[in-house]
């Protein structure tokens, strides 16, 4: 008998789910997505800070903006480090128990202090005031992370840093000049469960009904 394929949830399209269910019905049930927005930008800037974390991973050291704001050090294993932060090809993985789903994930960096590993989310943000909704936006990404390490065998305290890098100035020949900004931030196992089960249980069901505040998917009423 074929096995049947595994269906993968991730912080990306539970975010999806946050916002709009039926867009997520959408998406995950019928391969309907919203309209792209280009994020080329952003992406080549995660990539370039975790070139410079690398950095000072291969010097035992931490970014000196980080002194004294964070817990423990950077953690050292290059090698697993990469595998965590492959999105396409996880090595993050929780298995539901009983239904054919999965949660996968990719982390930014992470930090080890004694025996317990503490993601890192990088964000890049023009807003002046850093963490303005942030537990609204980015507490499930944070959660979904640690409740995947320990899924995994990998100890947490159960807390997560989003480090924000916002663009001052342009300075002498083309640097520009960041202010930065950590938030600690505490994460929740349970919540991300739910959160998993929630998504399962709809995509599980019809199409749900149109988001009131969704621009998106009202569209689809006549074909679903």
């Amino acid at each position: 008998m074929r096995q049947e394929r595994l269906i993968q949830l991730s912080p990306s399209s539970l975010s999806l789910y946050l916002e709009c269910p039926k867009c997520f019905w959408l998406y995950k049930e019928k391969g309907i997505h919203r309209p792209k927005q280009t994020f080329a930008l952003q992406n080549n800037f995660d990539a370039i800070l975790k070139k410079y974390f690398d950095k000072f991973r291969e010097m035992n050291k931490i970014p000196p903006e980080l002194n004294g704001k964070i817990e423990g050090e950077l953690f050292k294993n290059q090698e697993l480090l990469n595998k965590w932060r492959n999105a396409l090809n996880p090595a993050l993985i929780y298995k539901h128990p009983e239904y054919n789903f999965m949660l996968v994930g990719g982390i930014d960096d992470c930090l080890f202090d004694g025996e317990y590993y503490i993601p890192i989310d990088f964000k890049t943000t023009g807003s002046n005031n850093f963490h303005f909704n942030s537990e609204r936006y980015y507490q499930h990404q944070l959660d979904i992370y640690n409740f995947l390490l320990e899924s995994n065998g990998y100890k947490t305290k159960k807390i997560a840093y989003l480090v924000y890098y916002k663009p001052e100035e342009v300075i002498a020949n083309g640097v520009i000049q960041f202010q930065i900004a950590v938030k600690k931030m505490g994460t929740s196992d349970e919540r991300a469960k739910k959160l998993f089960e929630e998504g399962i249980k709809t995509l599980q069901g019809p199409a749900p009904k149109s988001h009131s505040e969704c621009q998106y998917c009202s569209w689809g009423n006549e074909n679903i």
